[in-house]
């Protein structure tokens, strides 16, 4: 079968059984026969309240949510591989999302979806309270810049947010490559969560789970990761009560 050119030069596989590669590591999983594609746009997103998570999938299943996923190789990867779980990802770029609903539907990958839509709102505004079983966020931007960390995406309302659309036992997994930005990190999720640096490669994705993490481990740069679980008994109404607190000690 022929192959489409990018405009780079490099062939864009569309042939079924075939694979995509990024960085030289292969995206998760393989394209299907056309009639096997999925549709993974969540194109609408409600004005009022919070998506019917149930209603959009057509089942009751554990939910993973993937904040600012850029061209959507965790999803991909972790869909692919767990077709119990649903999935929804969302990122402020339109043009990371057509790349990364593509390859969803490509795939054939029924239990995502993909939506335009910044991670603060998306948390705040769009998630059901406690439908969540996982969040994760892969290298939010950091803005290092001296003066602007009050906009960084994680933050104590943002972490007291994550308490509120978590399930009972449910996991919050962050990882960035920015050290100042990492320390900052560290210095509030004790507050909210059990919470455990992985100073190792993800065991599923040796390489790098999403695309900036395959190009900072080629460039050498550190990568720091960490994940855990609410503390045990924290309810939405103390986190926010906390968030207050640790804001005001930053004022």
């Amino acid at each position: 079968m022929p192959r489409k050119r990018r405009g780079n030069g490099r062939p864009k596989p569309t042939g079924s059984g075939e694979t995509e590669s990024e960085f030289g590591v292969p995206i998760p999983g393989s394209i299907l026969p056309e009639e096997a594609w999925a549709r993974t746009a969540l194109k609408k997103l409600p004005q009022n309240g919070a998506i019917d998570i149930d209603a959009l999938f057509g089942r009751h299943a554990p939910l993973v949510v993937d904040i600012g996923c850029g061209n959507g190789r965790f999803s991909i990867g972790s869909a692919w591989s767990r077709k119990d779980h649903d999935h929804l990802a969302a990122d402020v770029l339109p043009v990371v999302i057509r790349y990364a609903t593509r390859r969803g539907n490509q795939r054939g990958l029924n239990n995502l979806r993909f939506c335009v839509v910044d991670g603060e709102r998306l948390v705040t505004q769009l998630l059901p309270a406690s439908r969540a079983r996982e969040v994760h966020c892969y290298h939010p931007q950091p803005f290092p810049r001296p003066g602007e960390g009050s906009v960084r995406l994680i933050n104590p309302f943002f972490l007291a947010e994550i308490i509120r659309v978590l399930e009972i036992g449910g996991l919050f997994v962050v990882q960035t490559d920015n050290s100042g930005y990492w320390k900052q990190i560290i210095s509030m999720v004790s507050h909210f969560f059990t919470f455990h640096e992985n100073n190792d490669y993800w065991p599923d994705a040796p390489q790098g789970r999403s695309r900036r993490e395959i190009y900072a481990l080629m460039k050498g740069m550190k990568v720091y990761r960490g994940f855990g679980s609410p503390i045990e008994g924290i309810n939405y109404e103390e986190a926010l009560k906390l968030s207050d607190q640790l804001a005001g000690r930053n004022h």
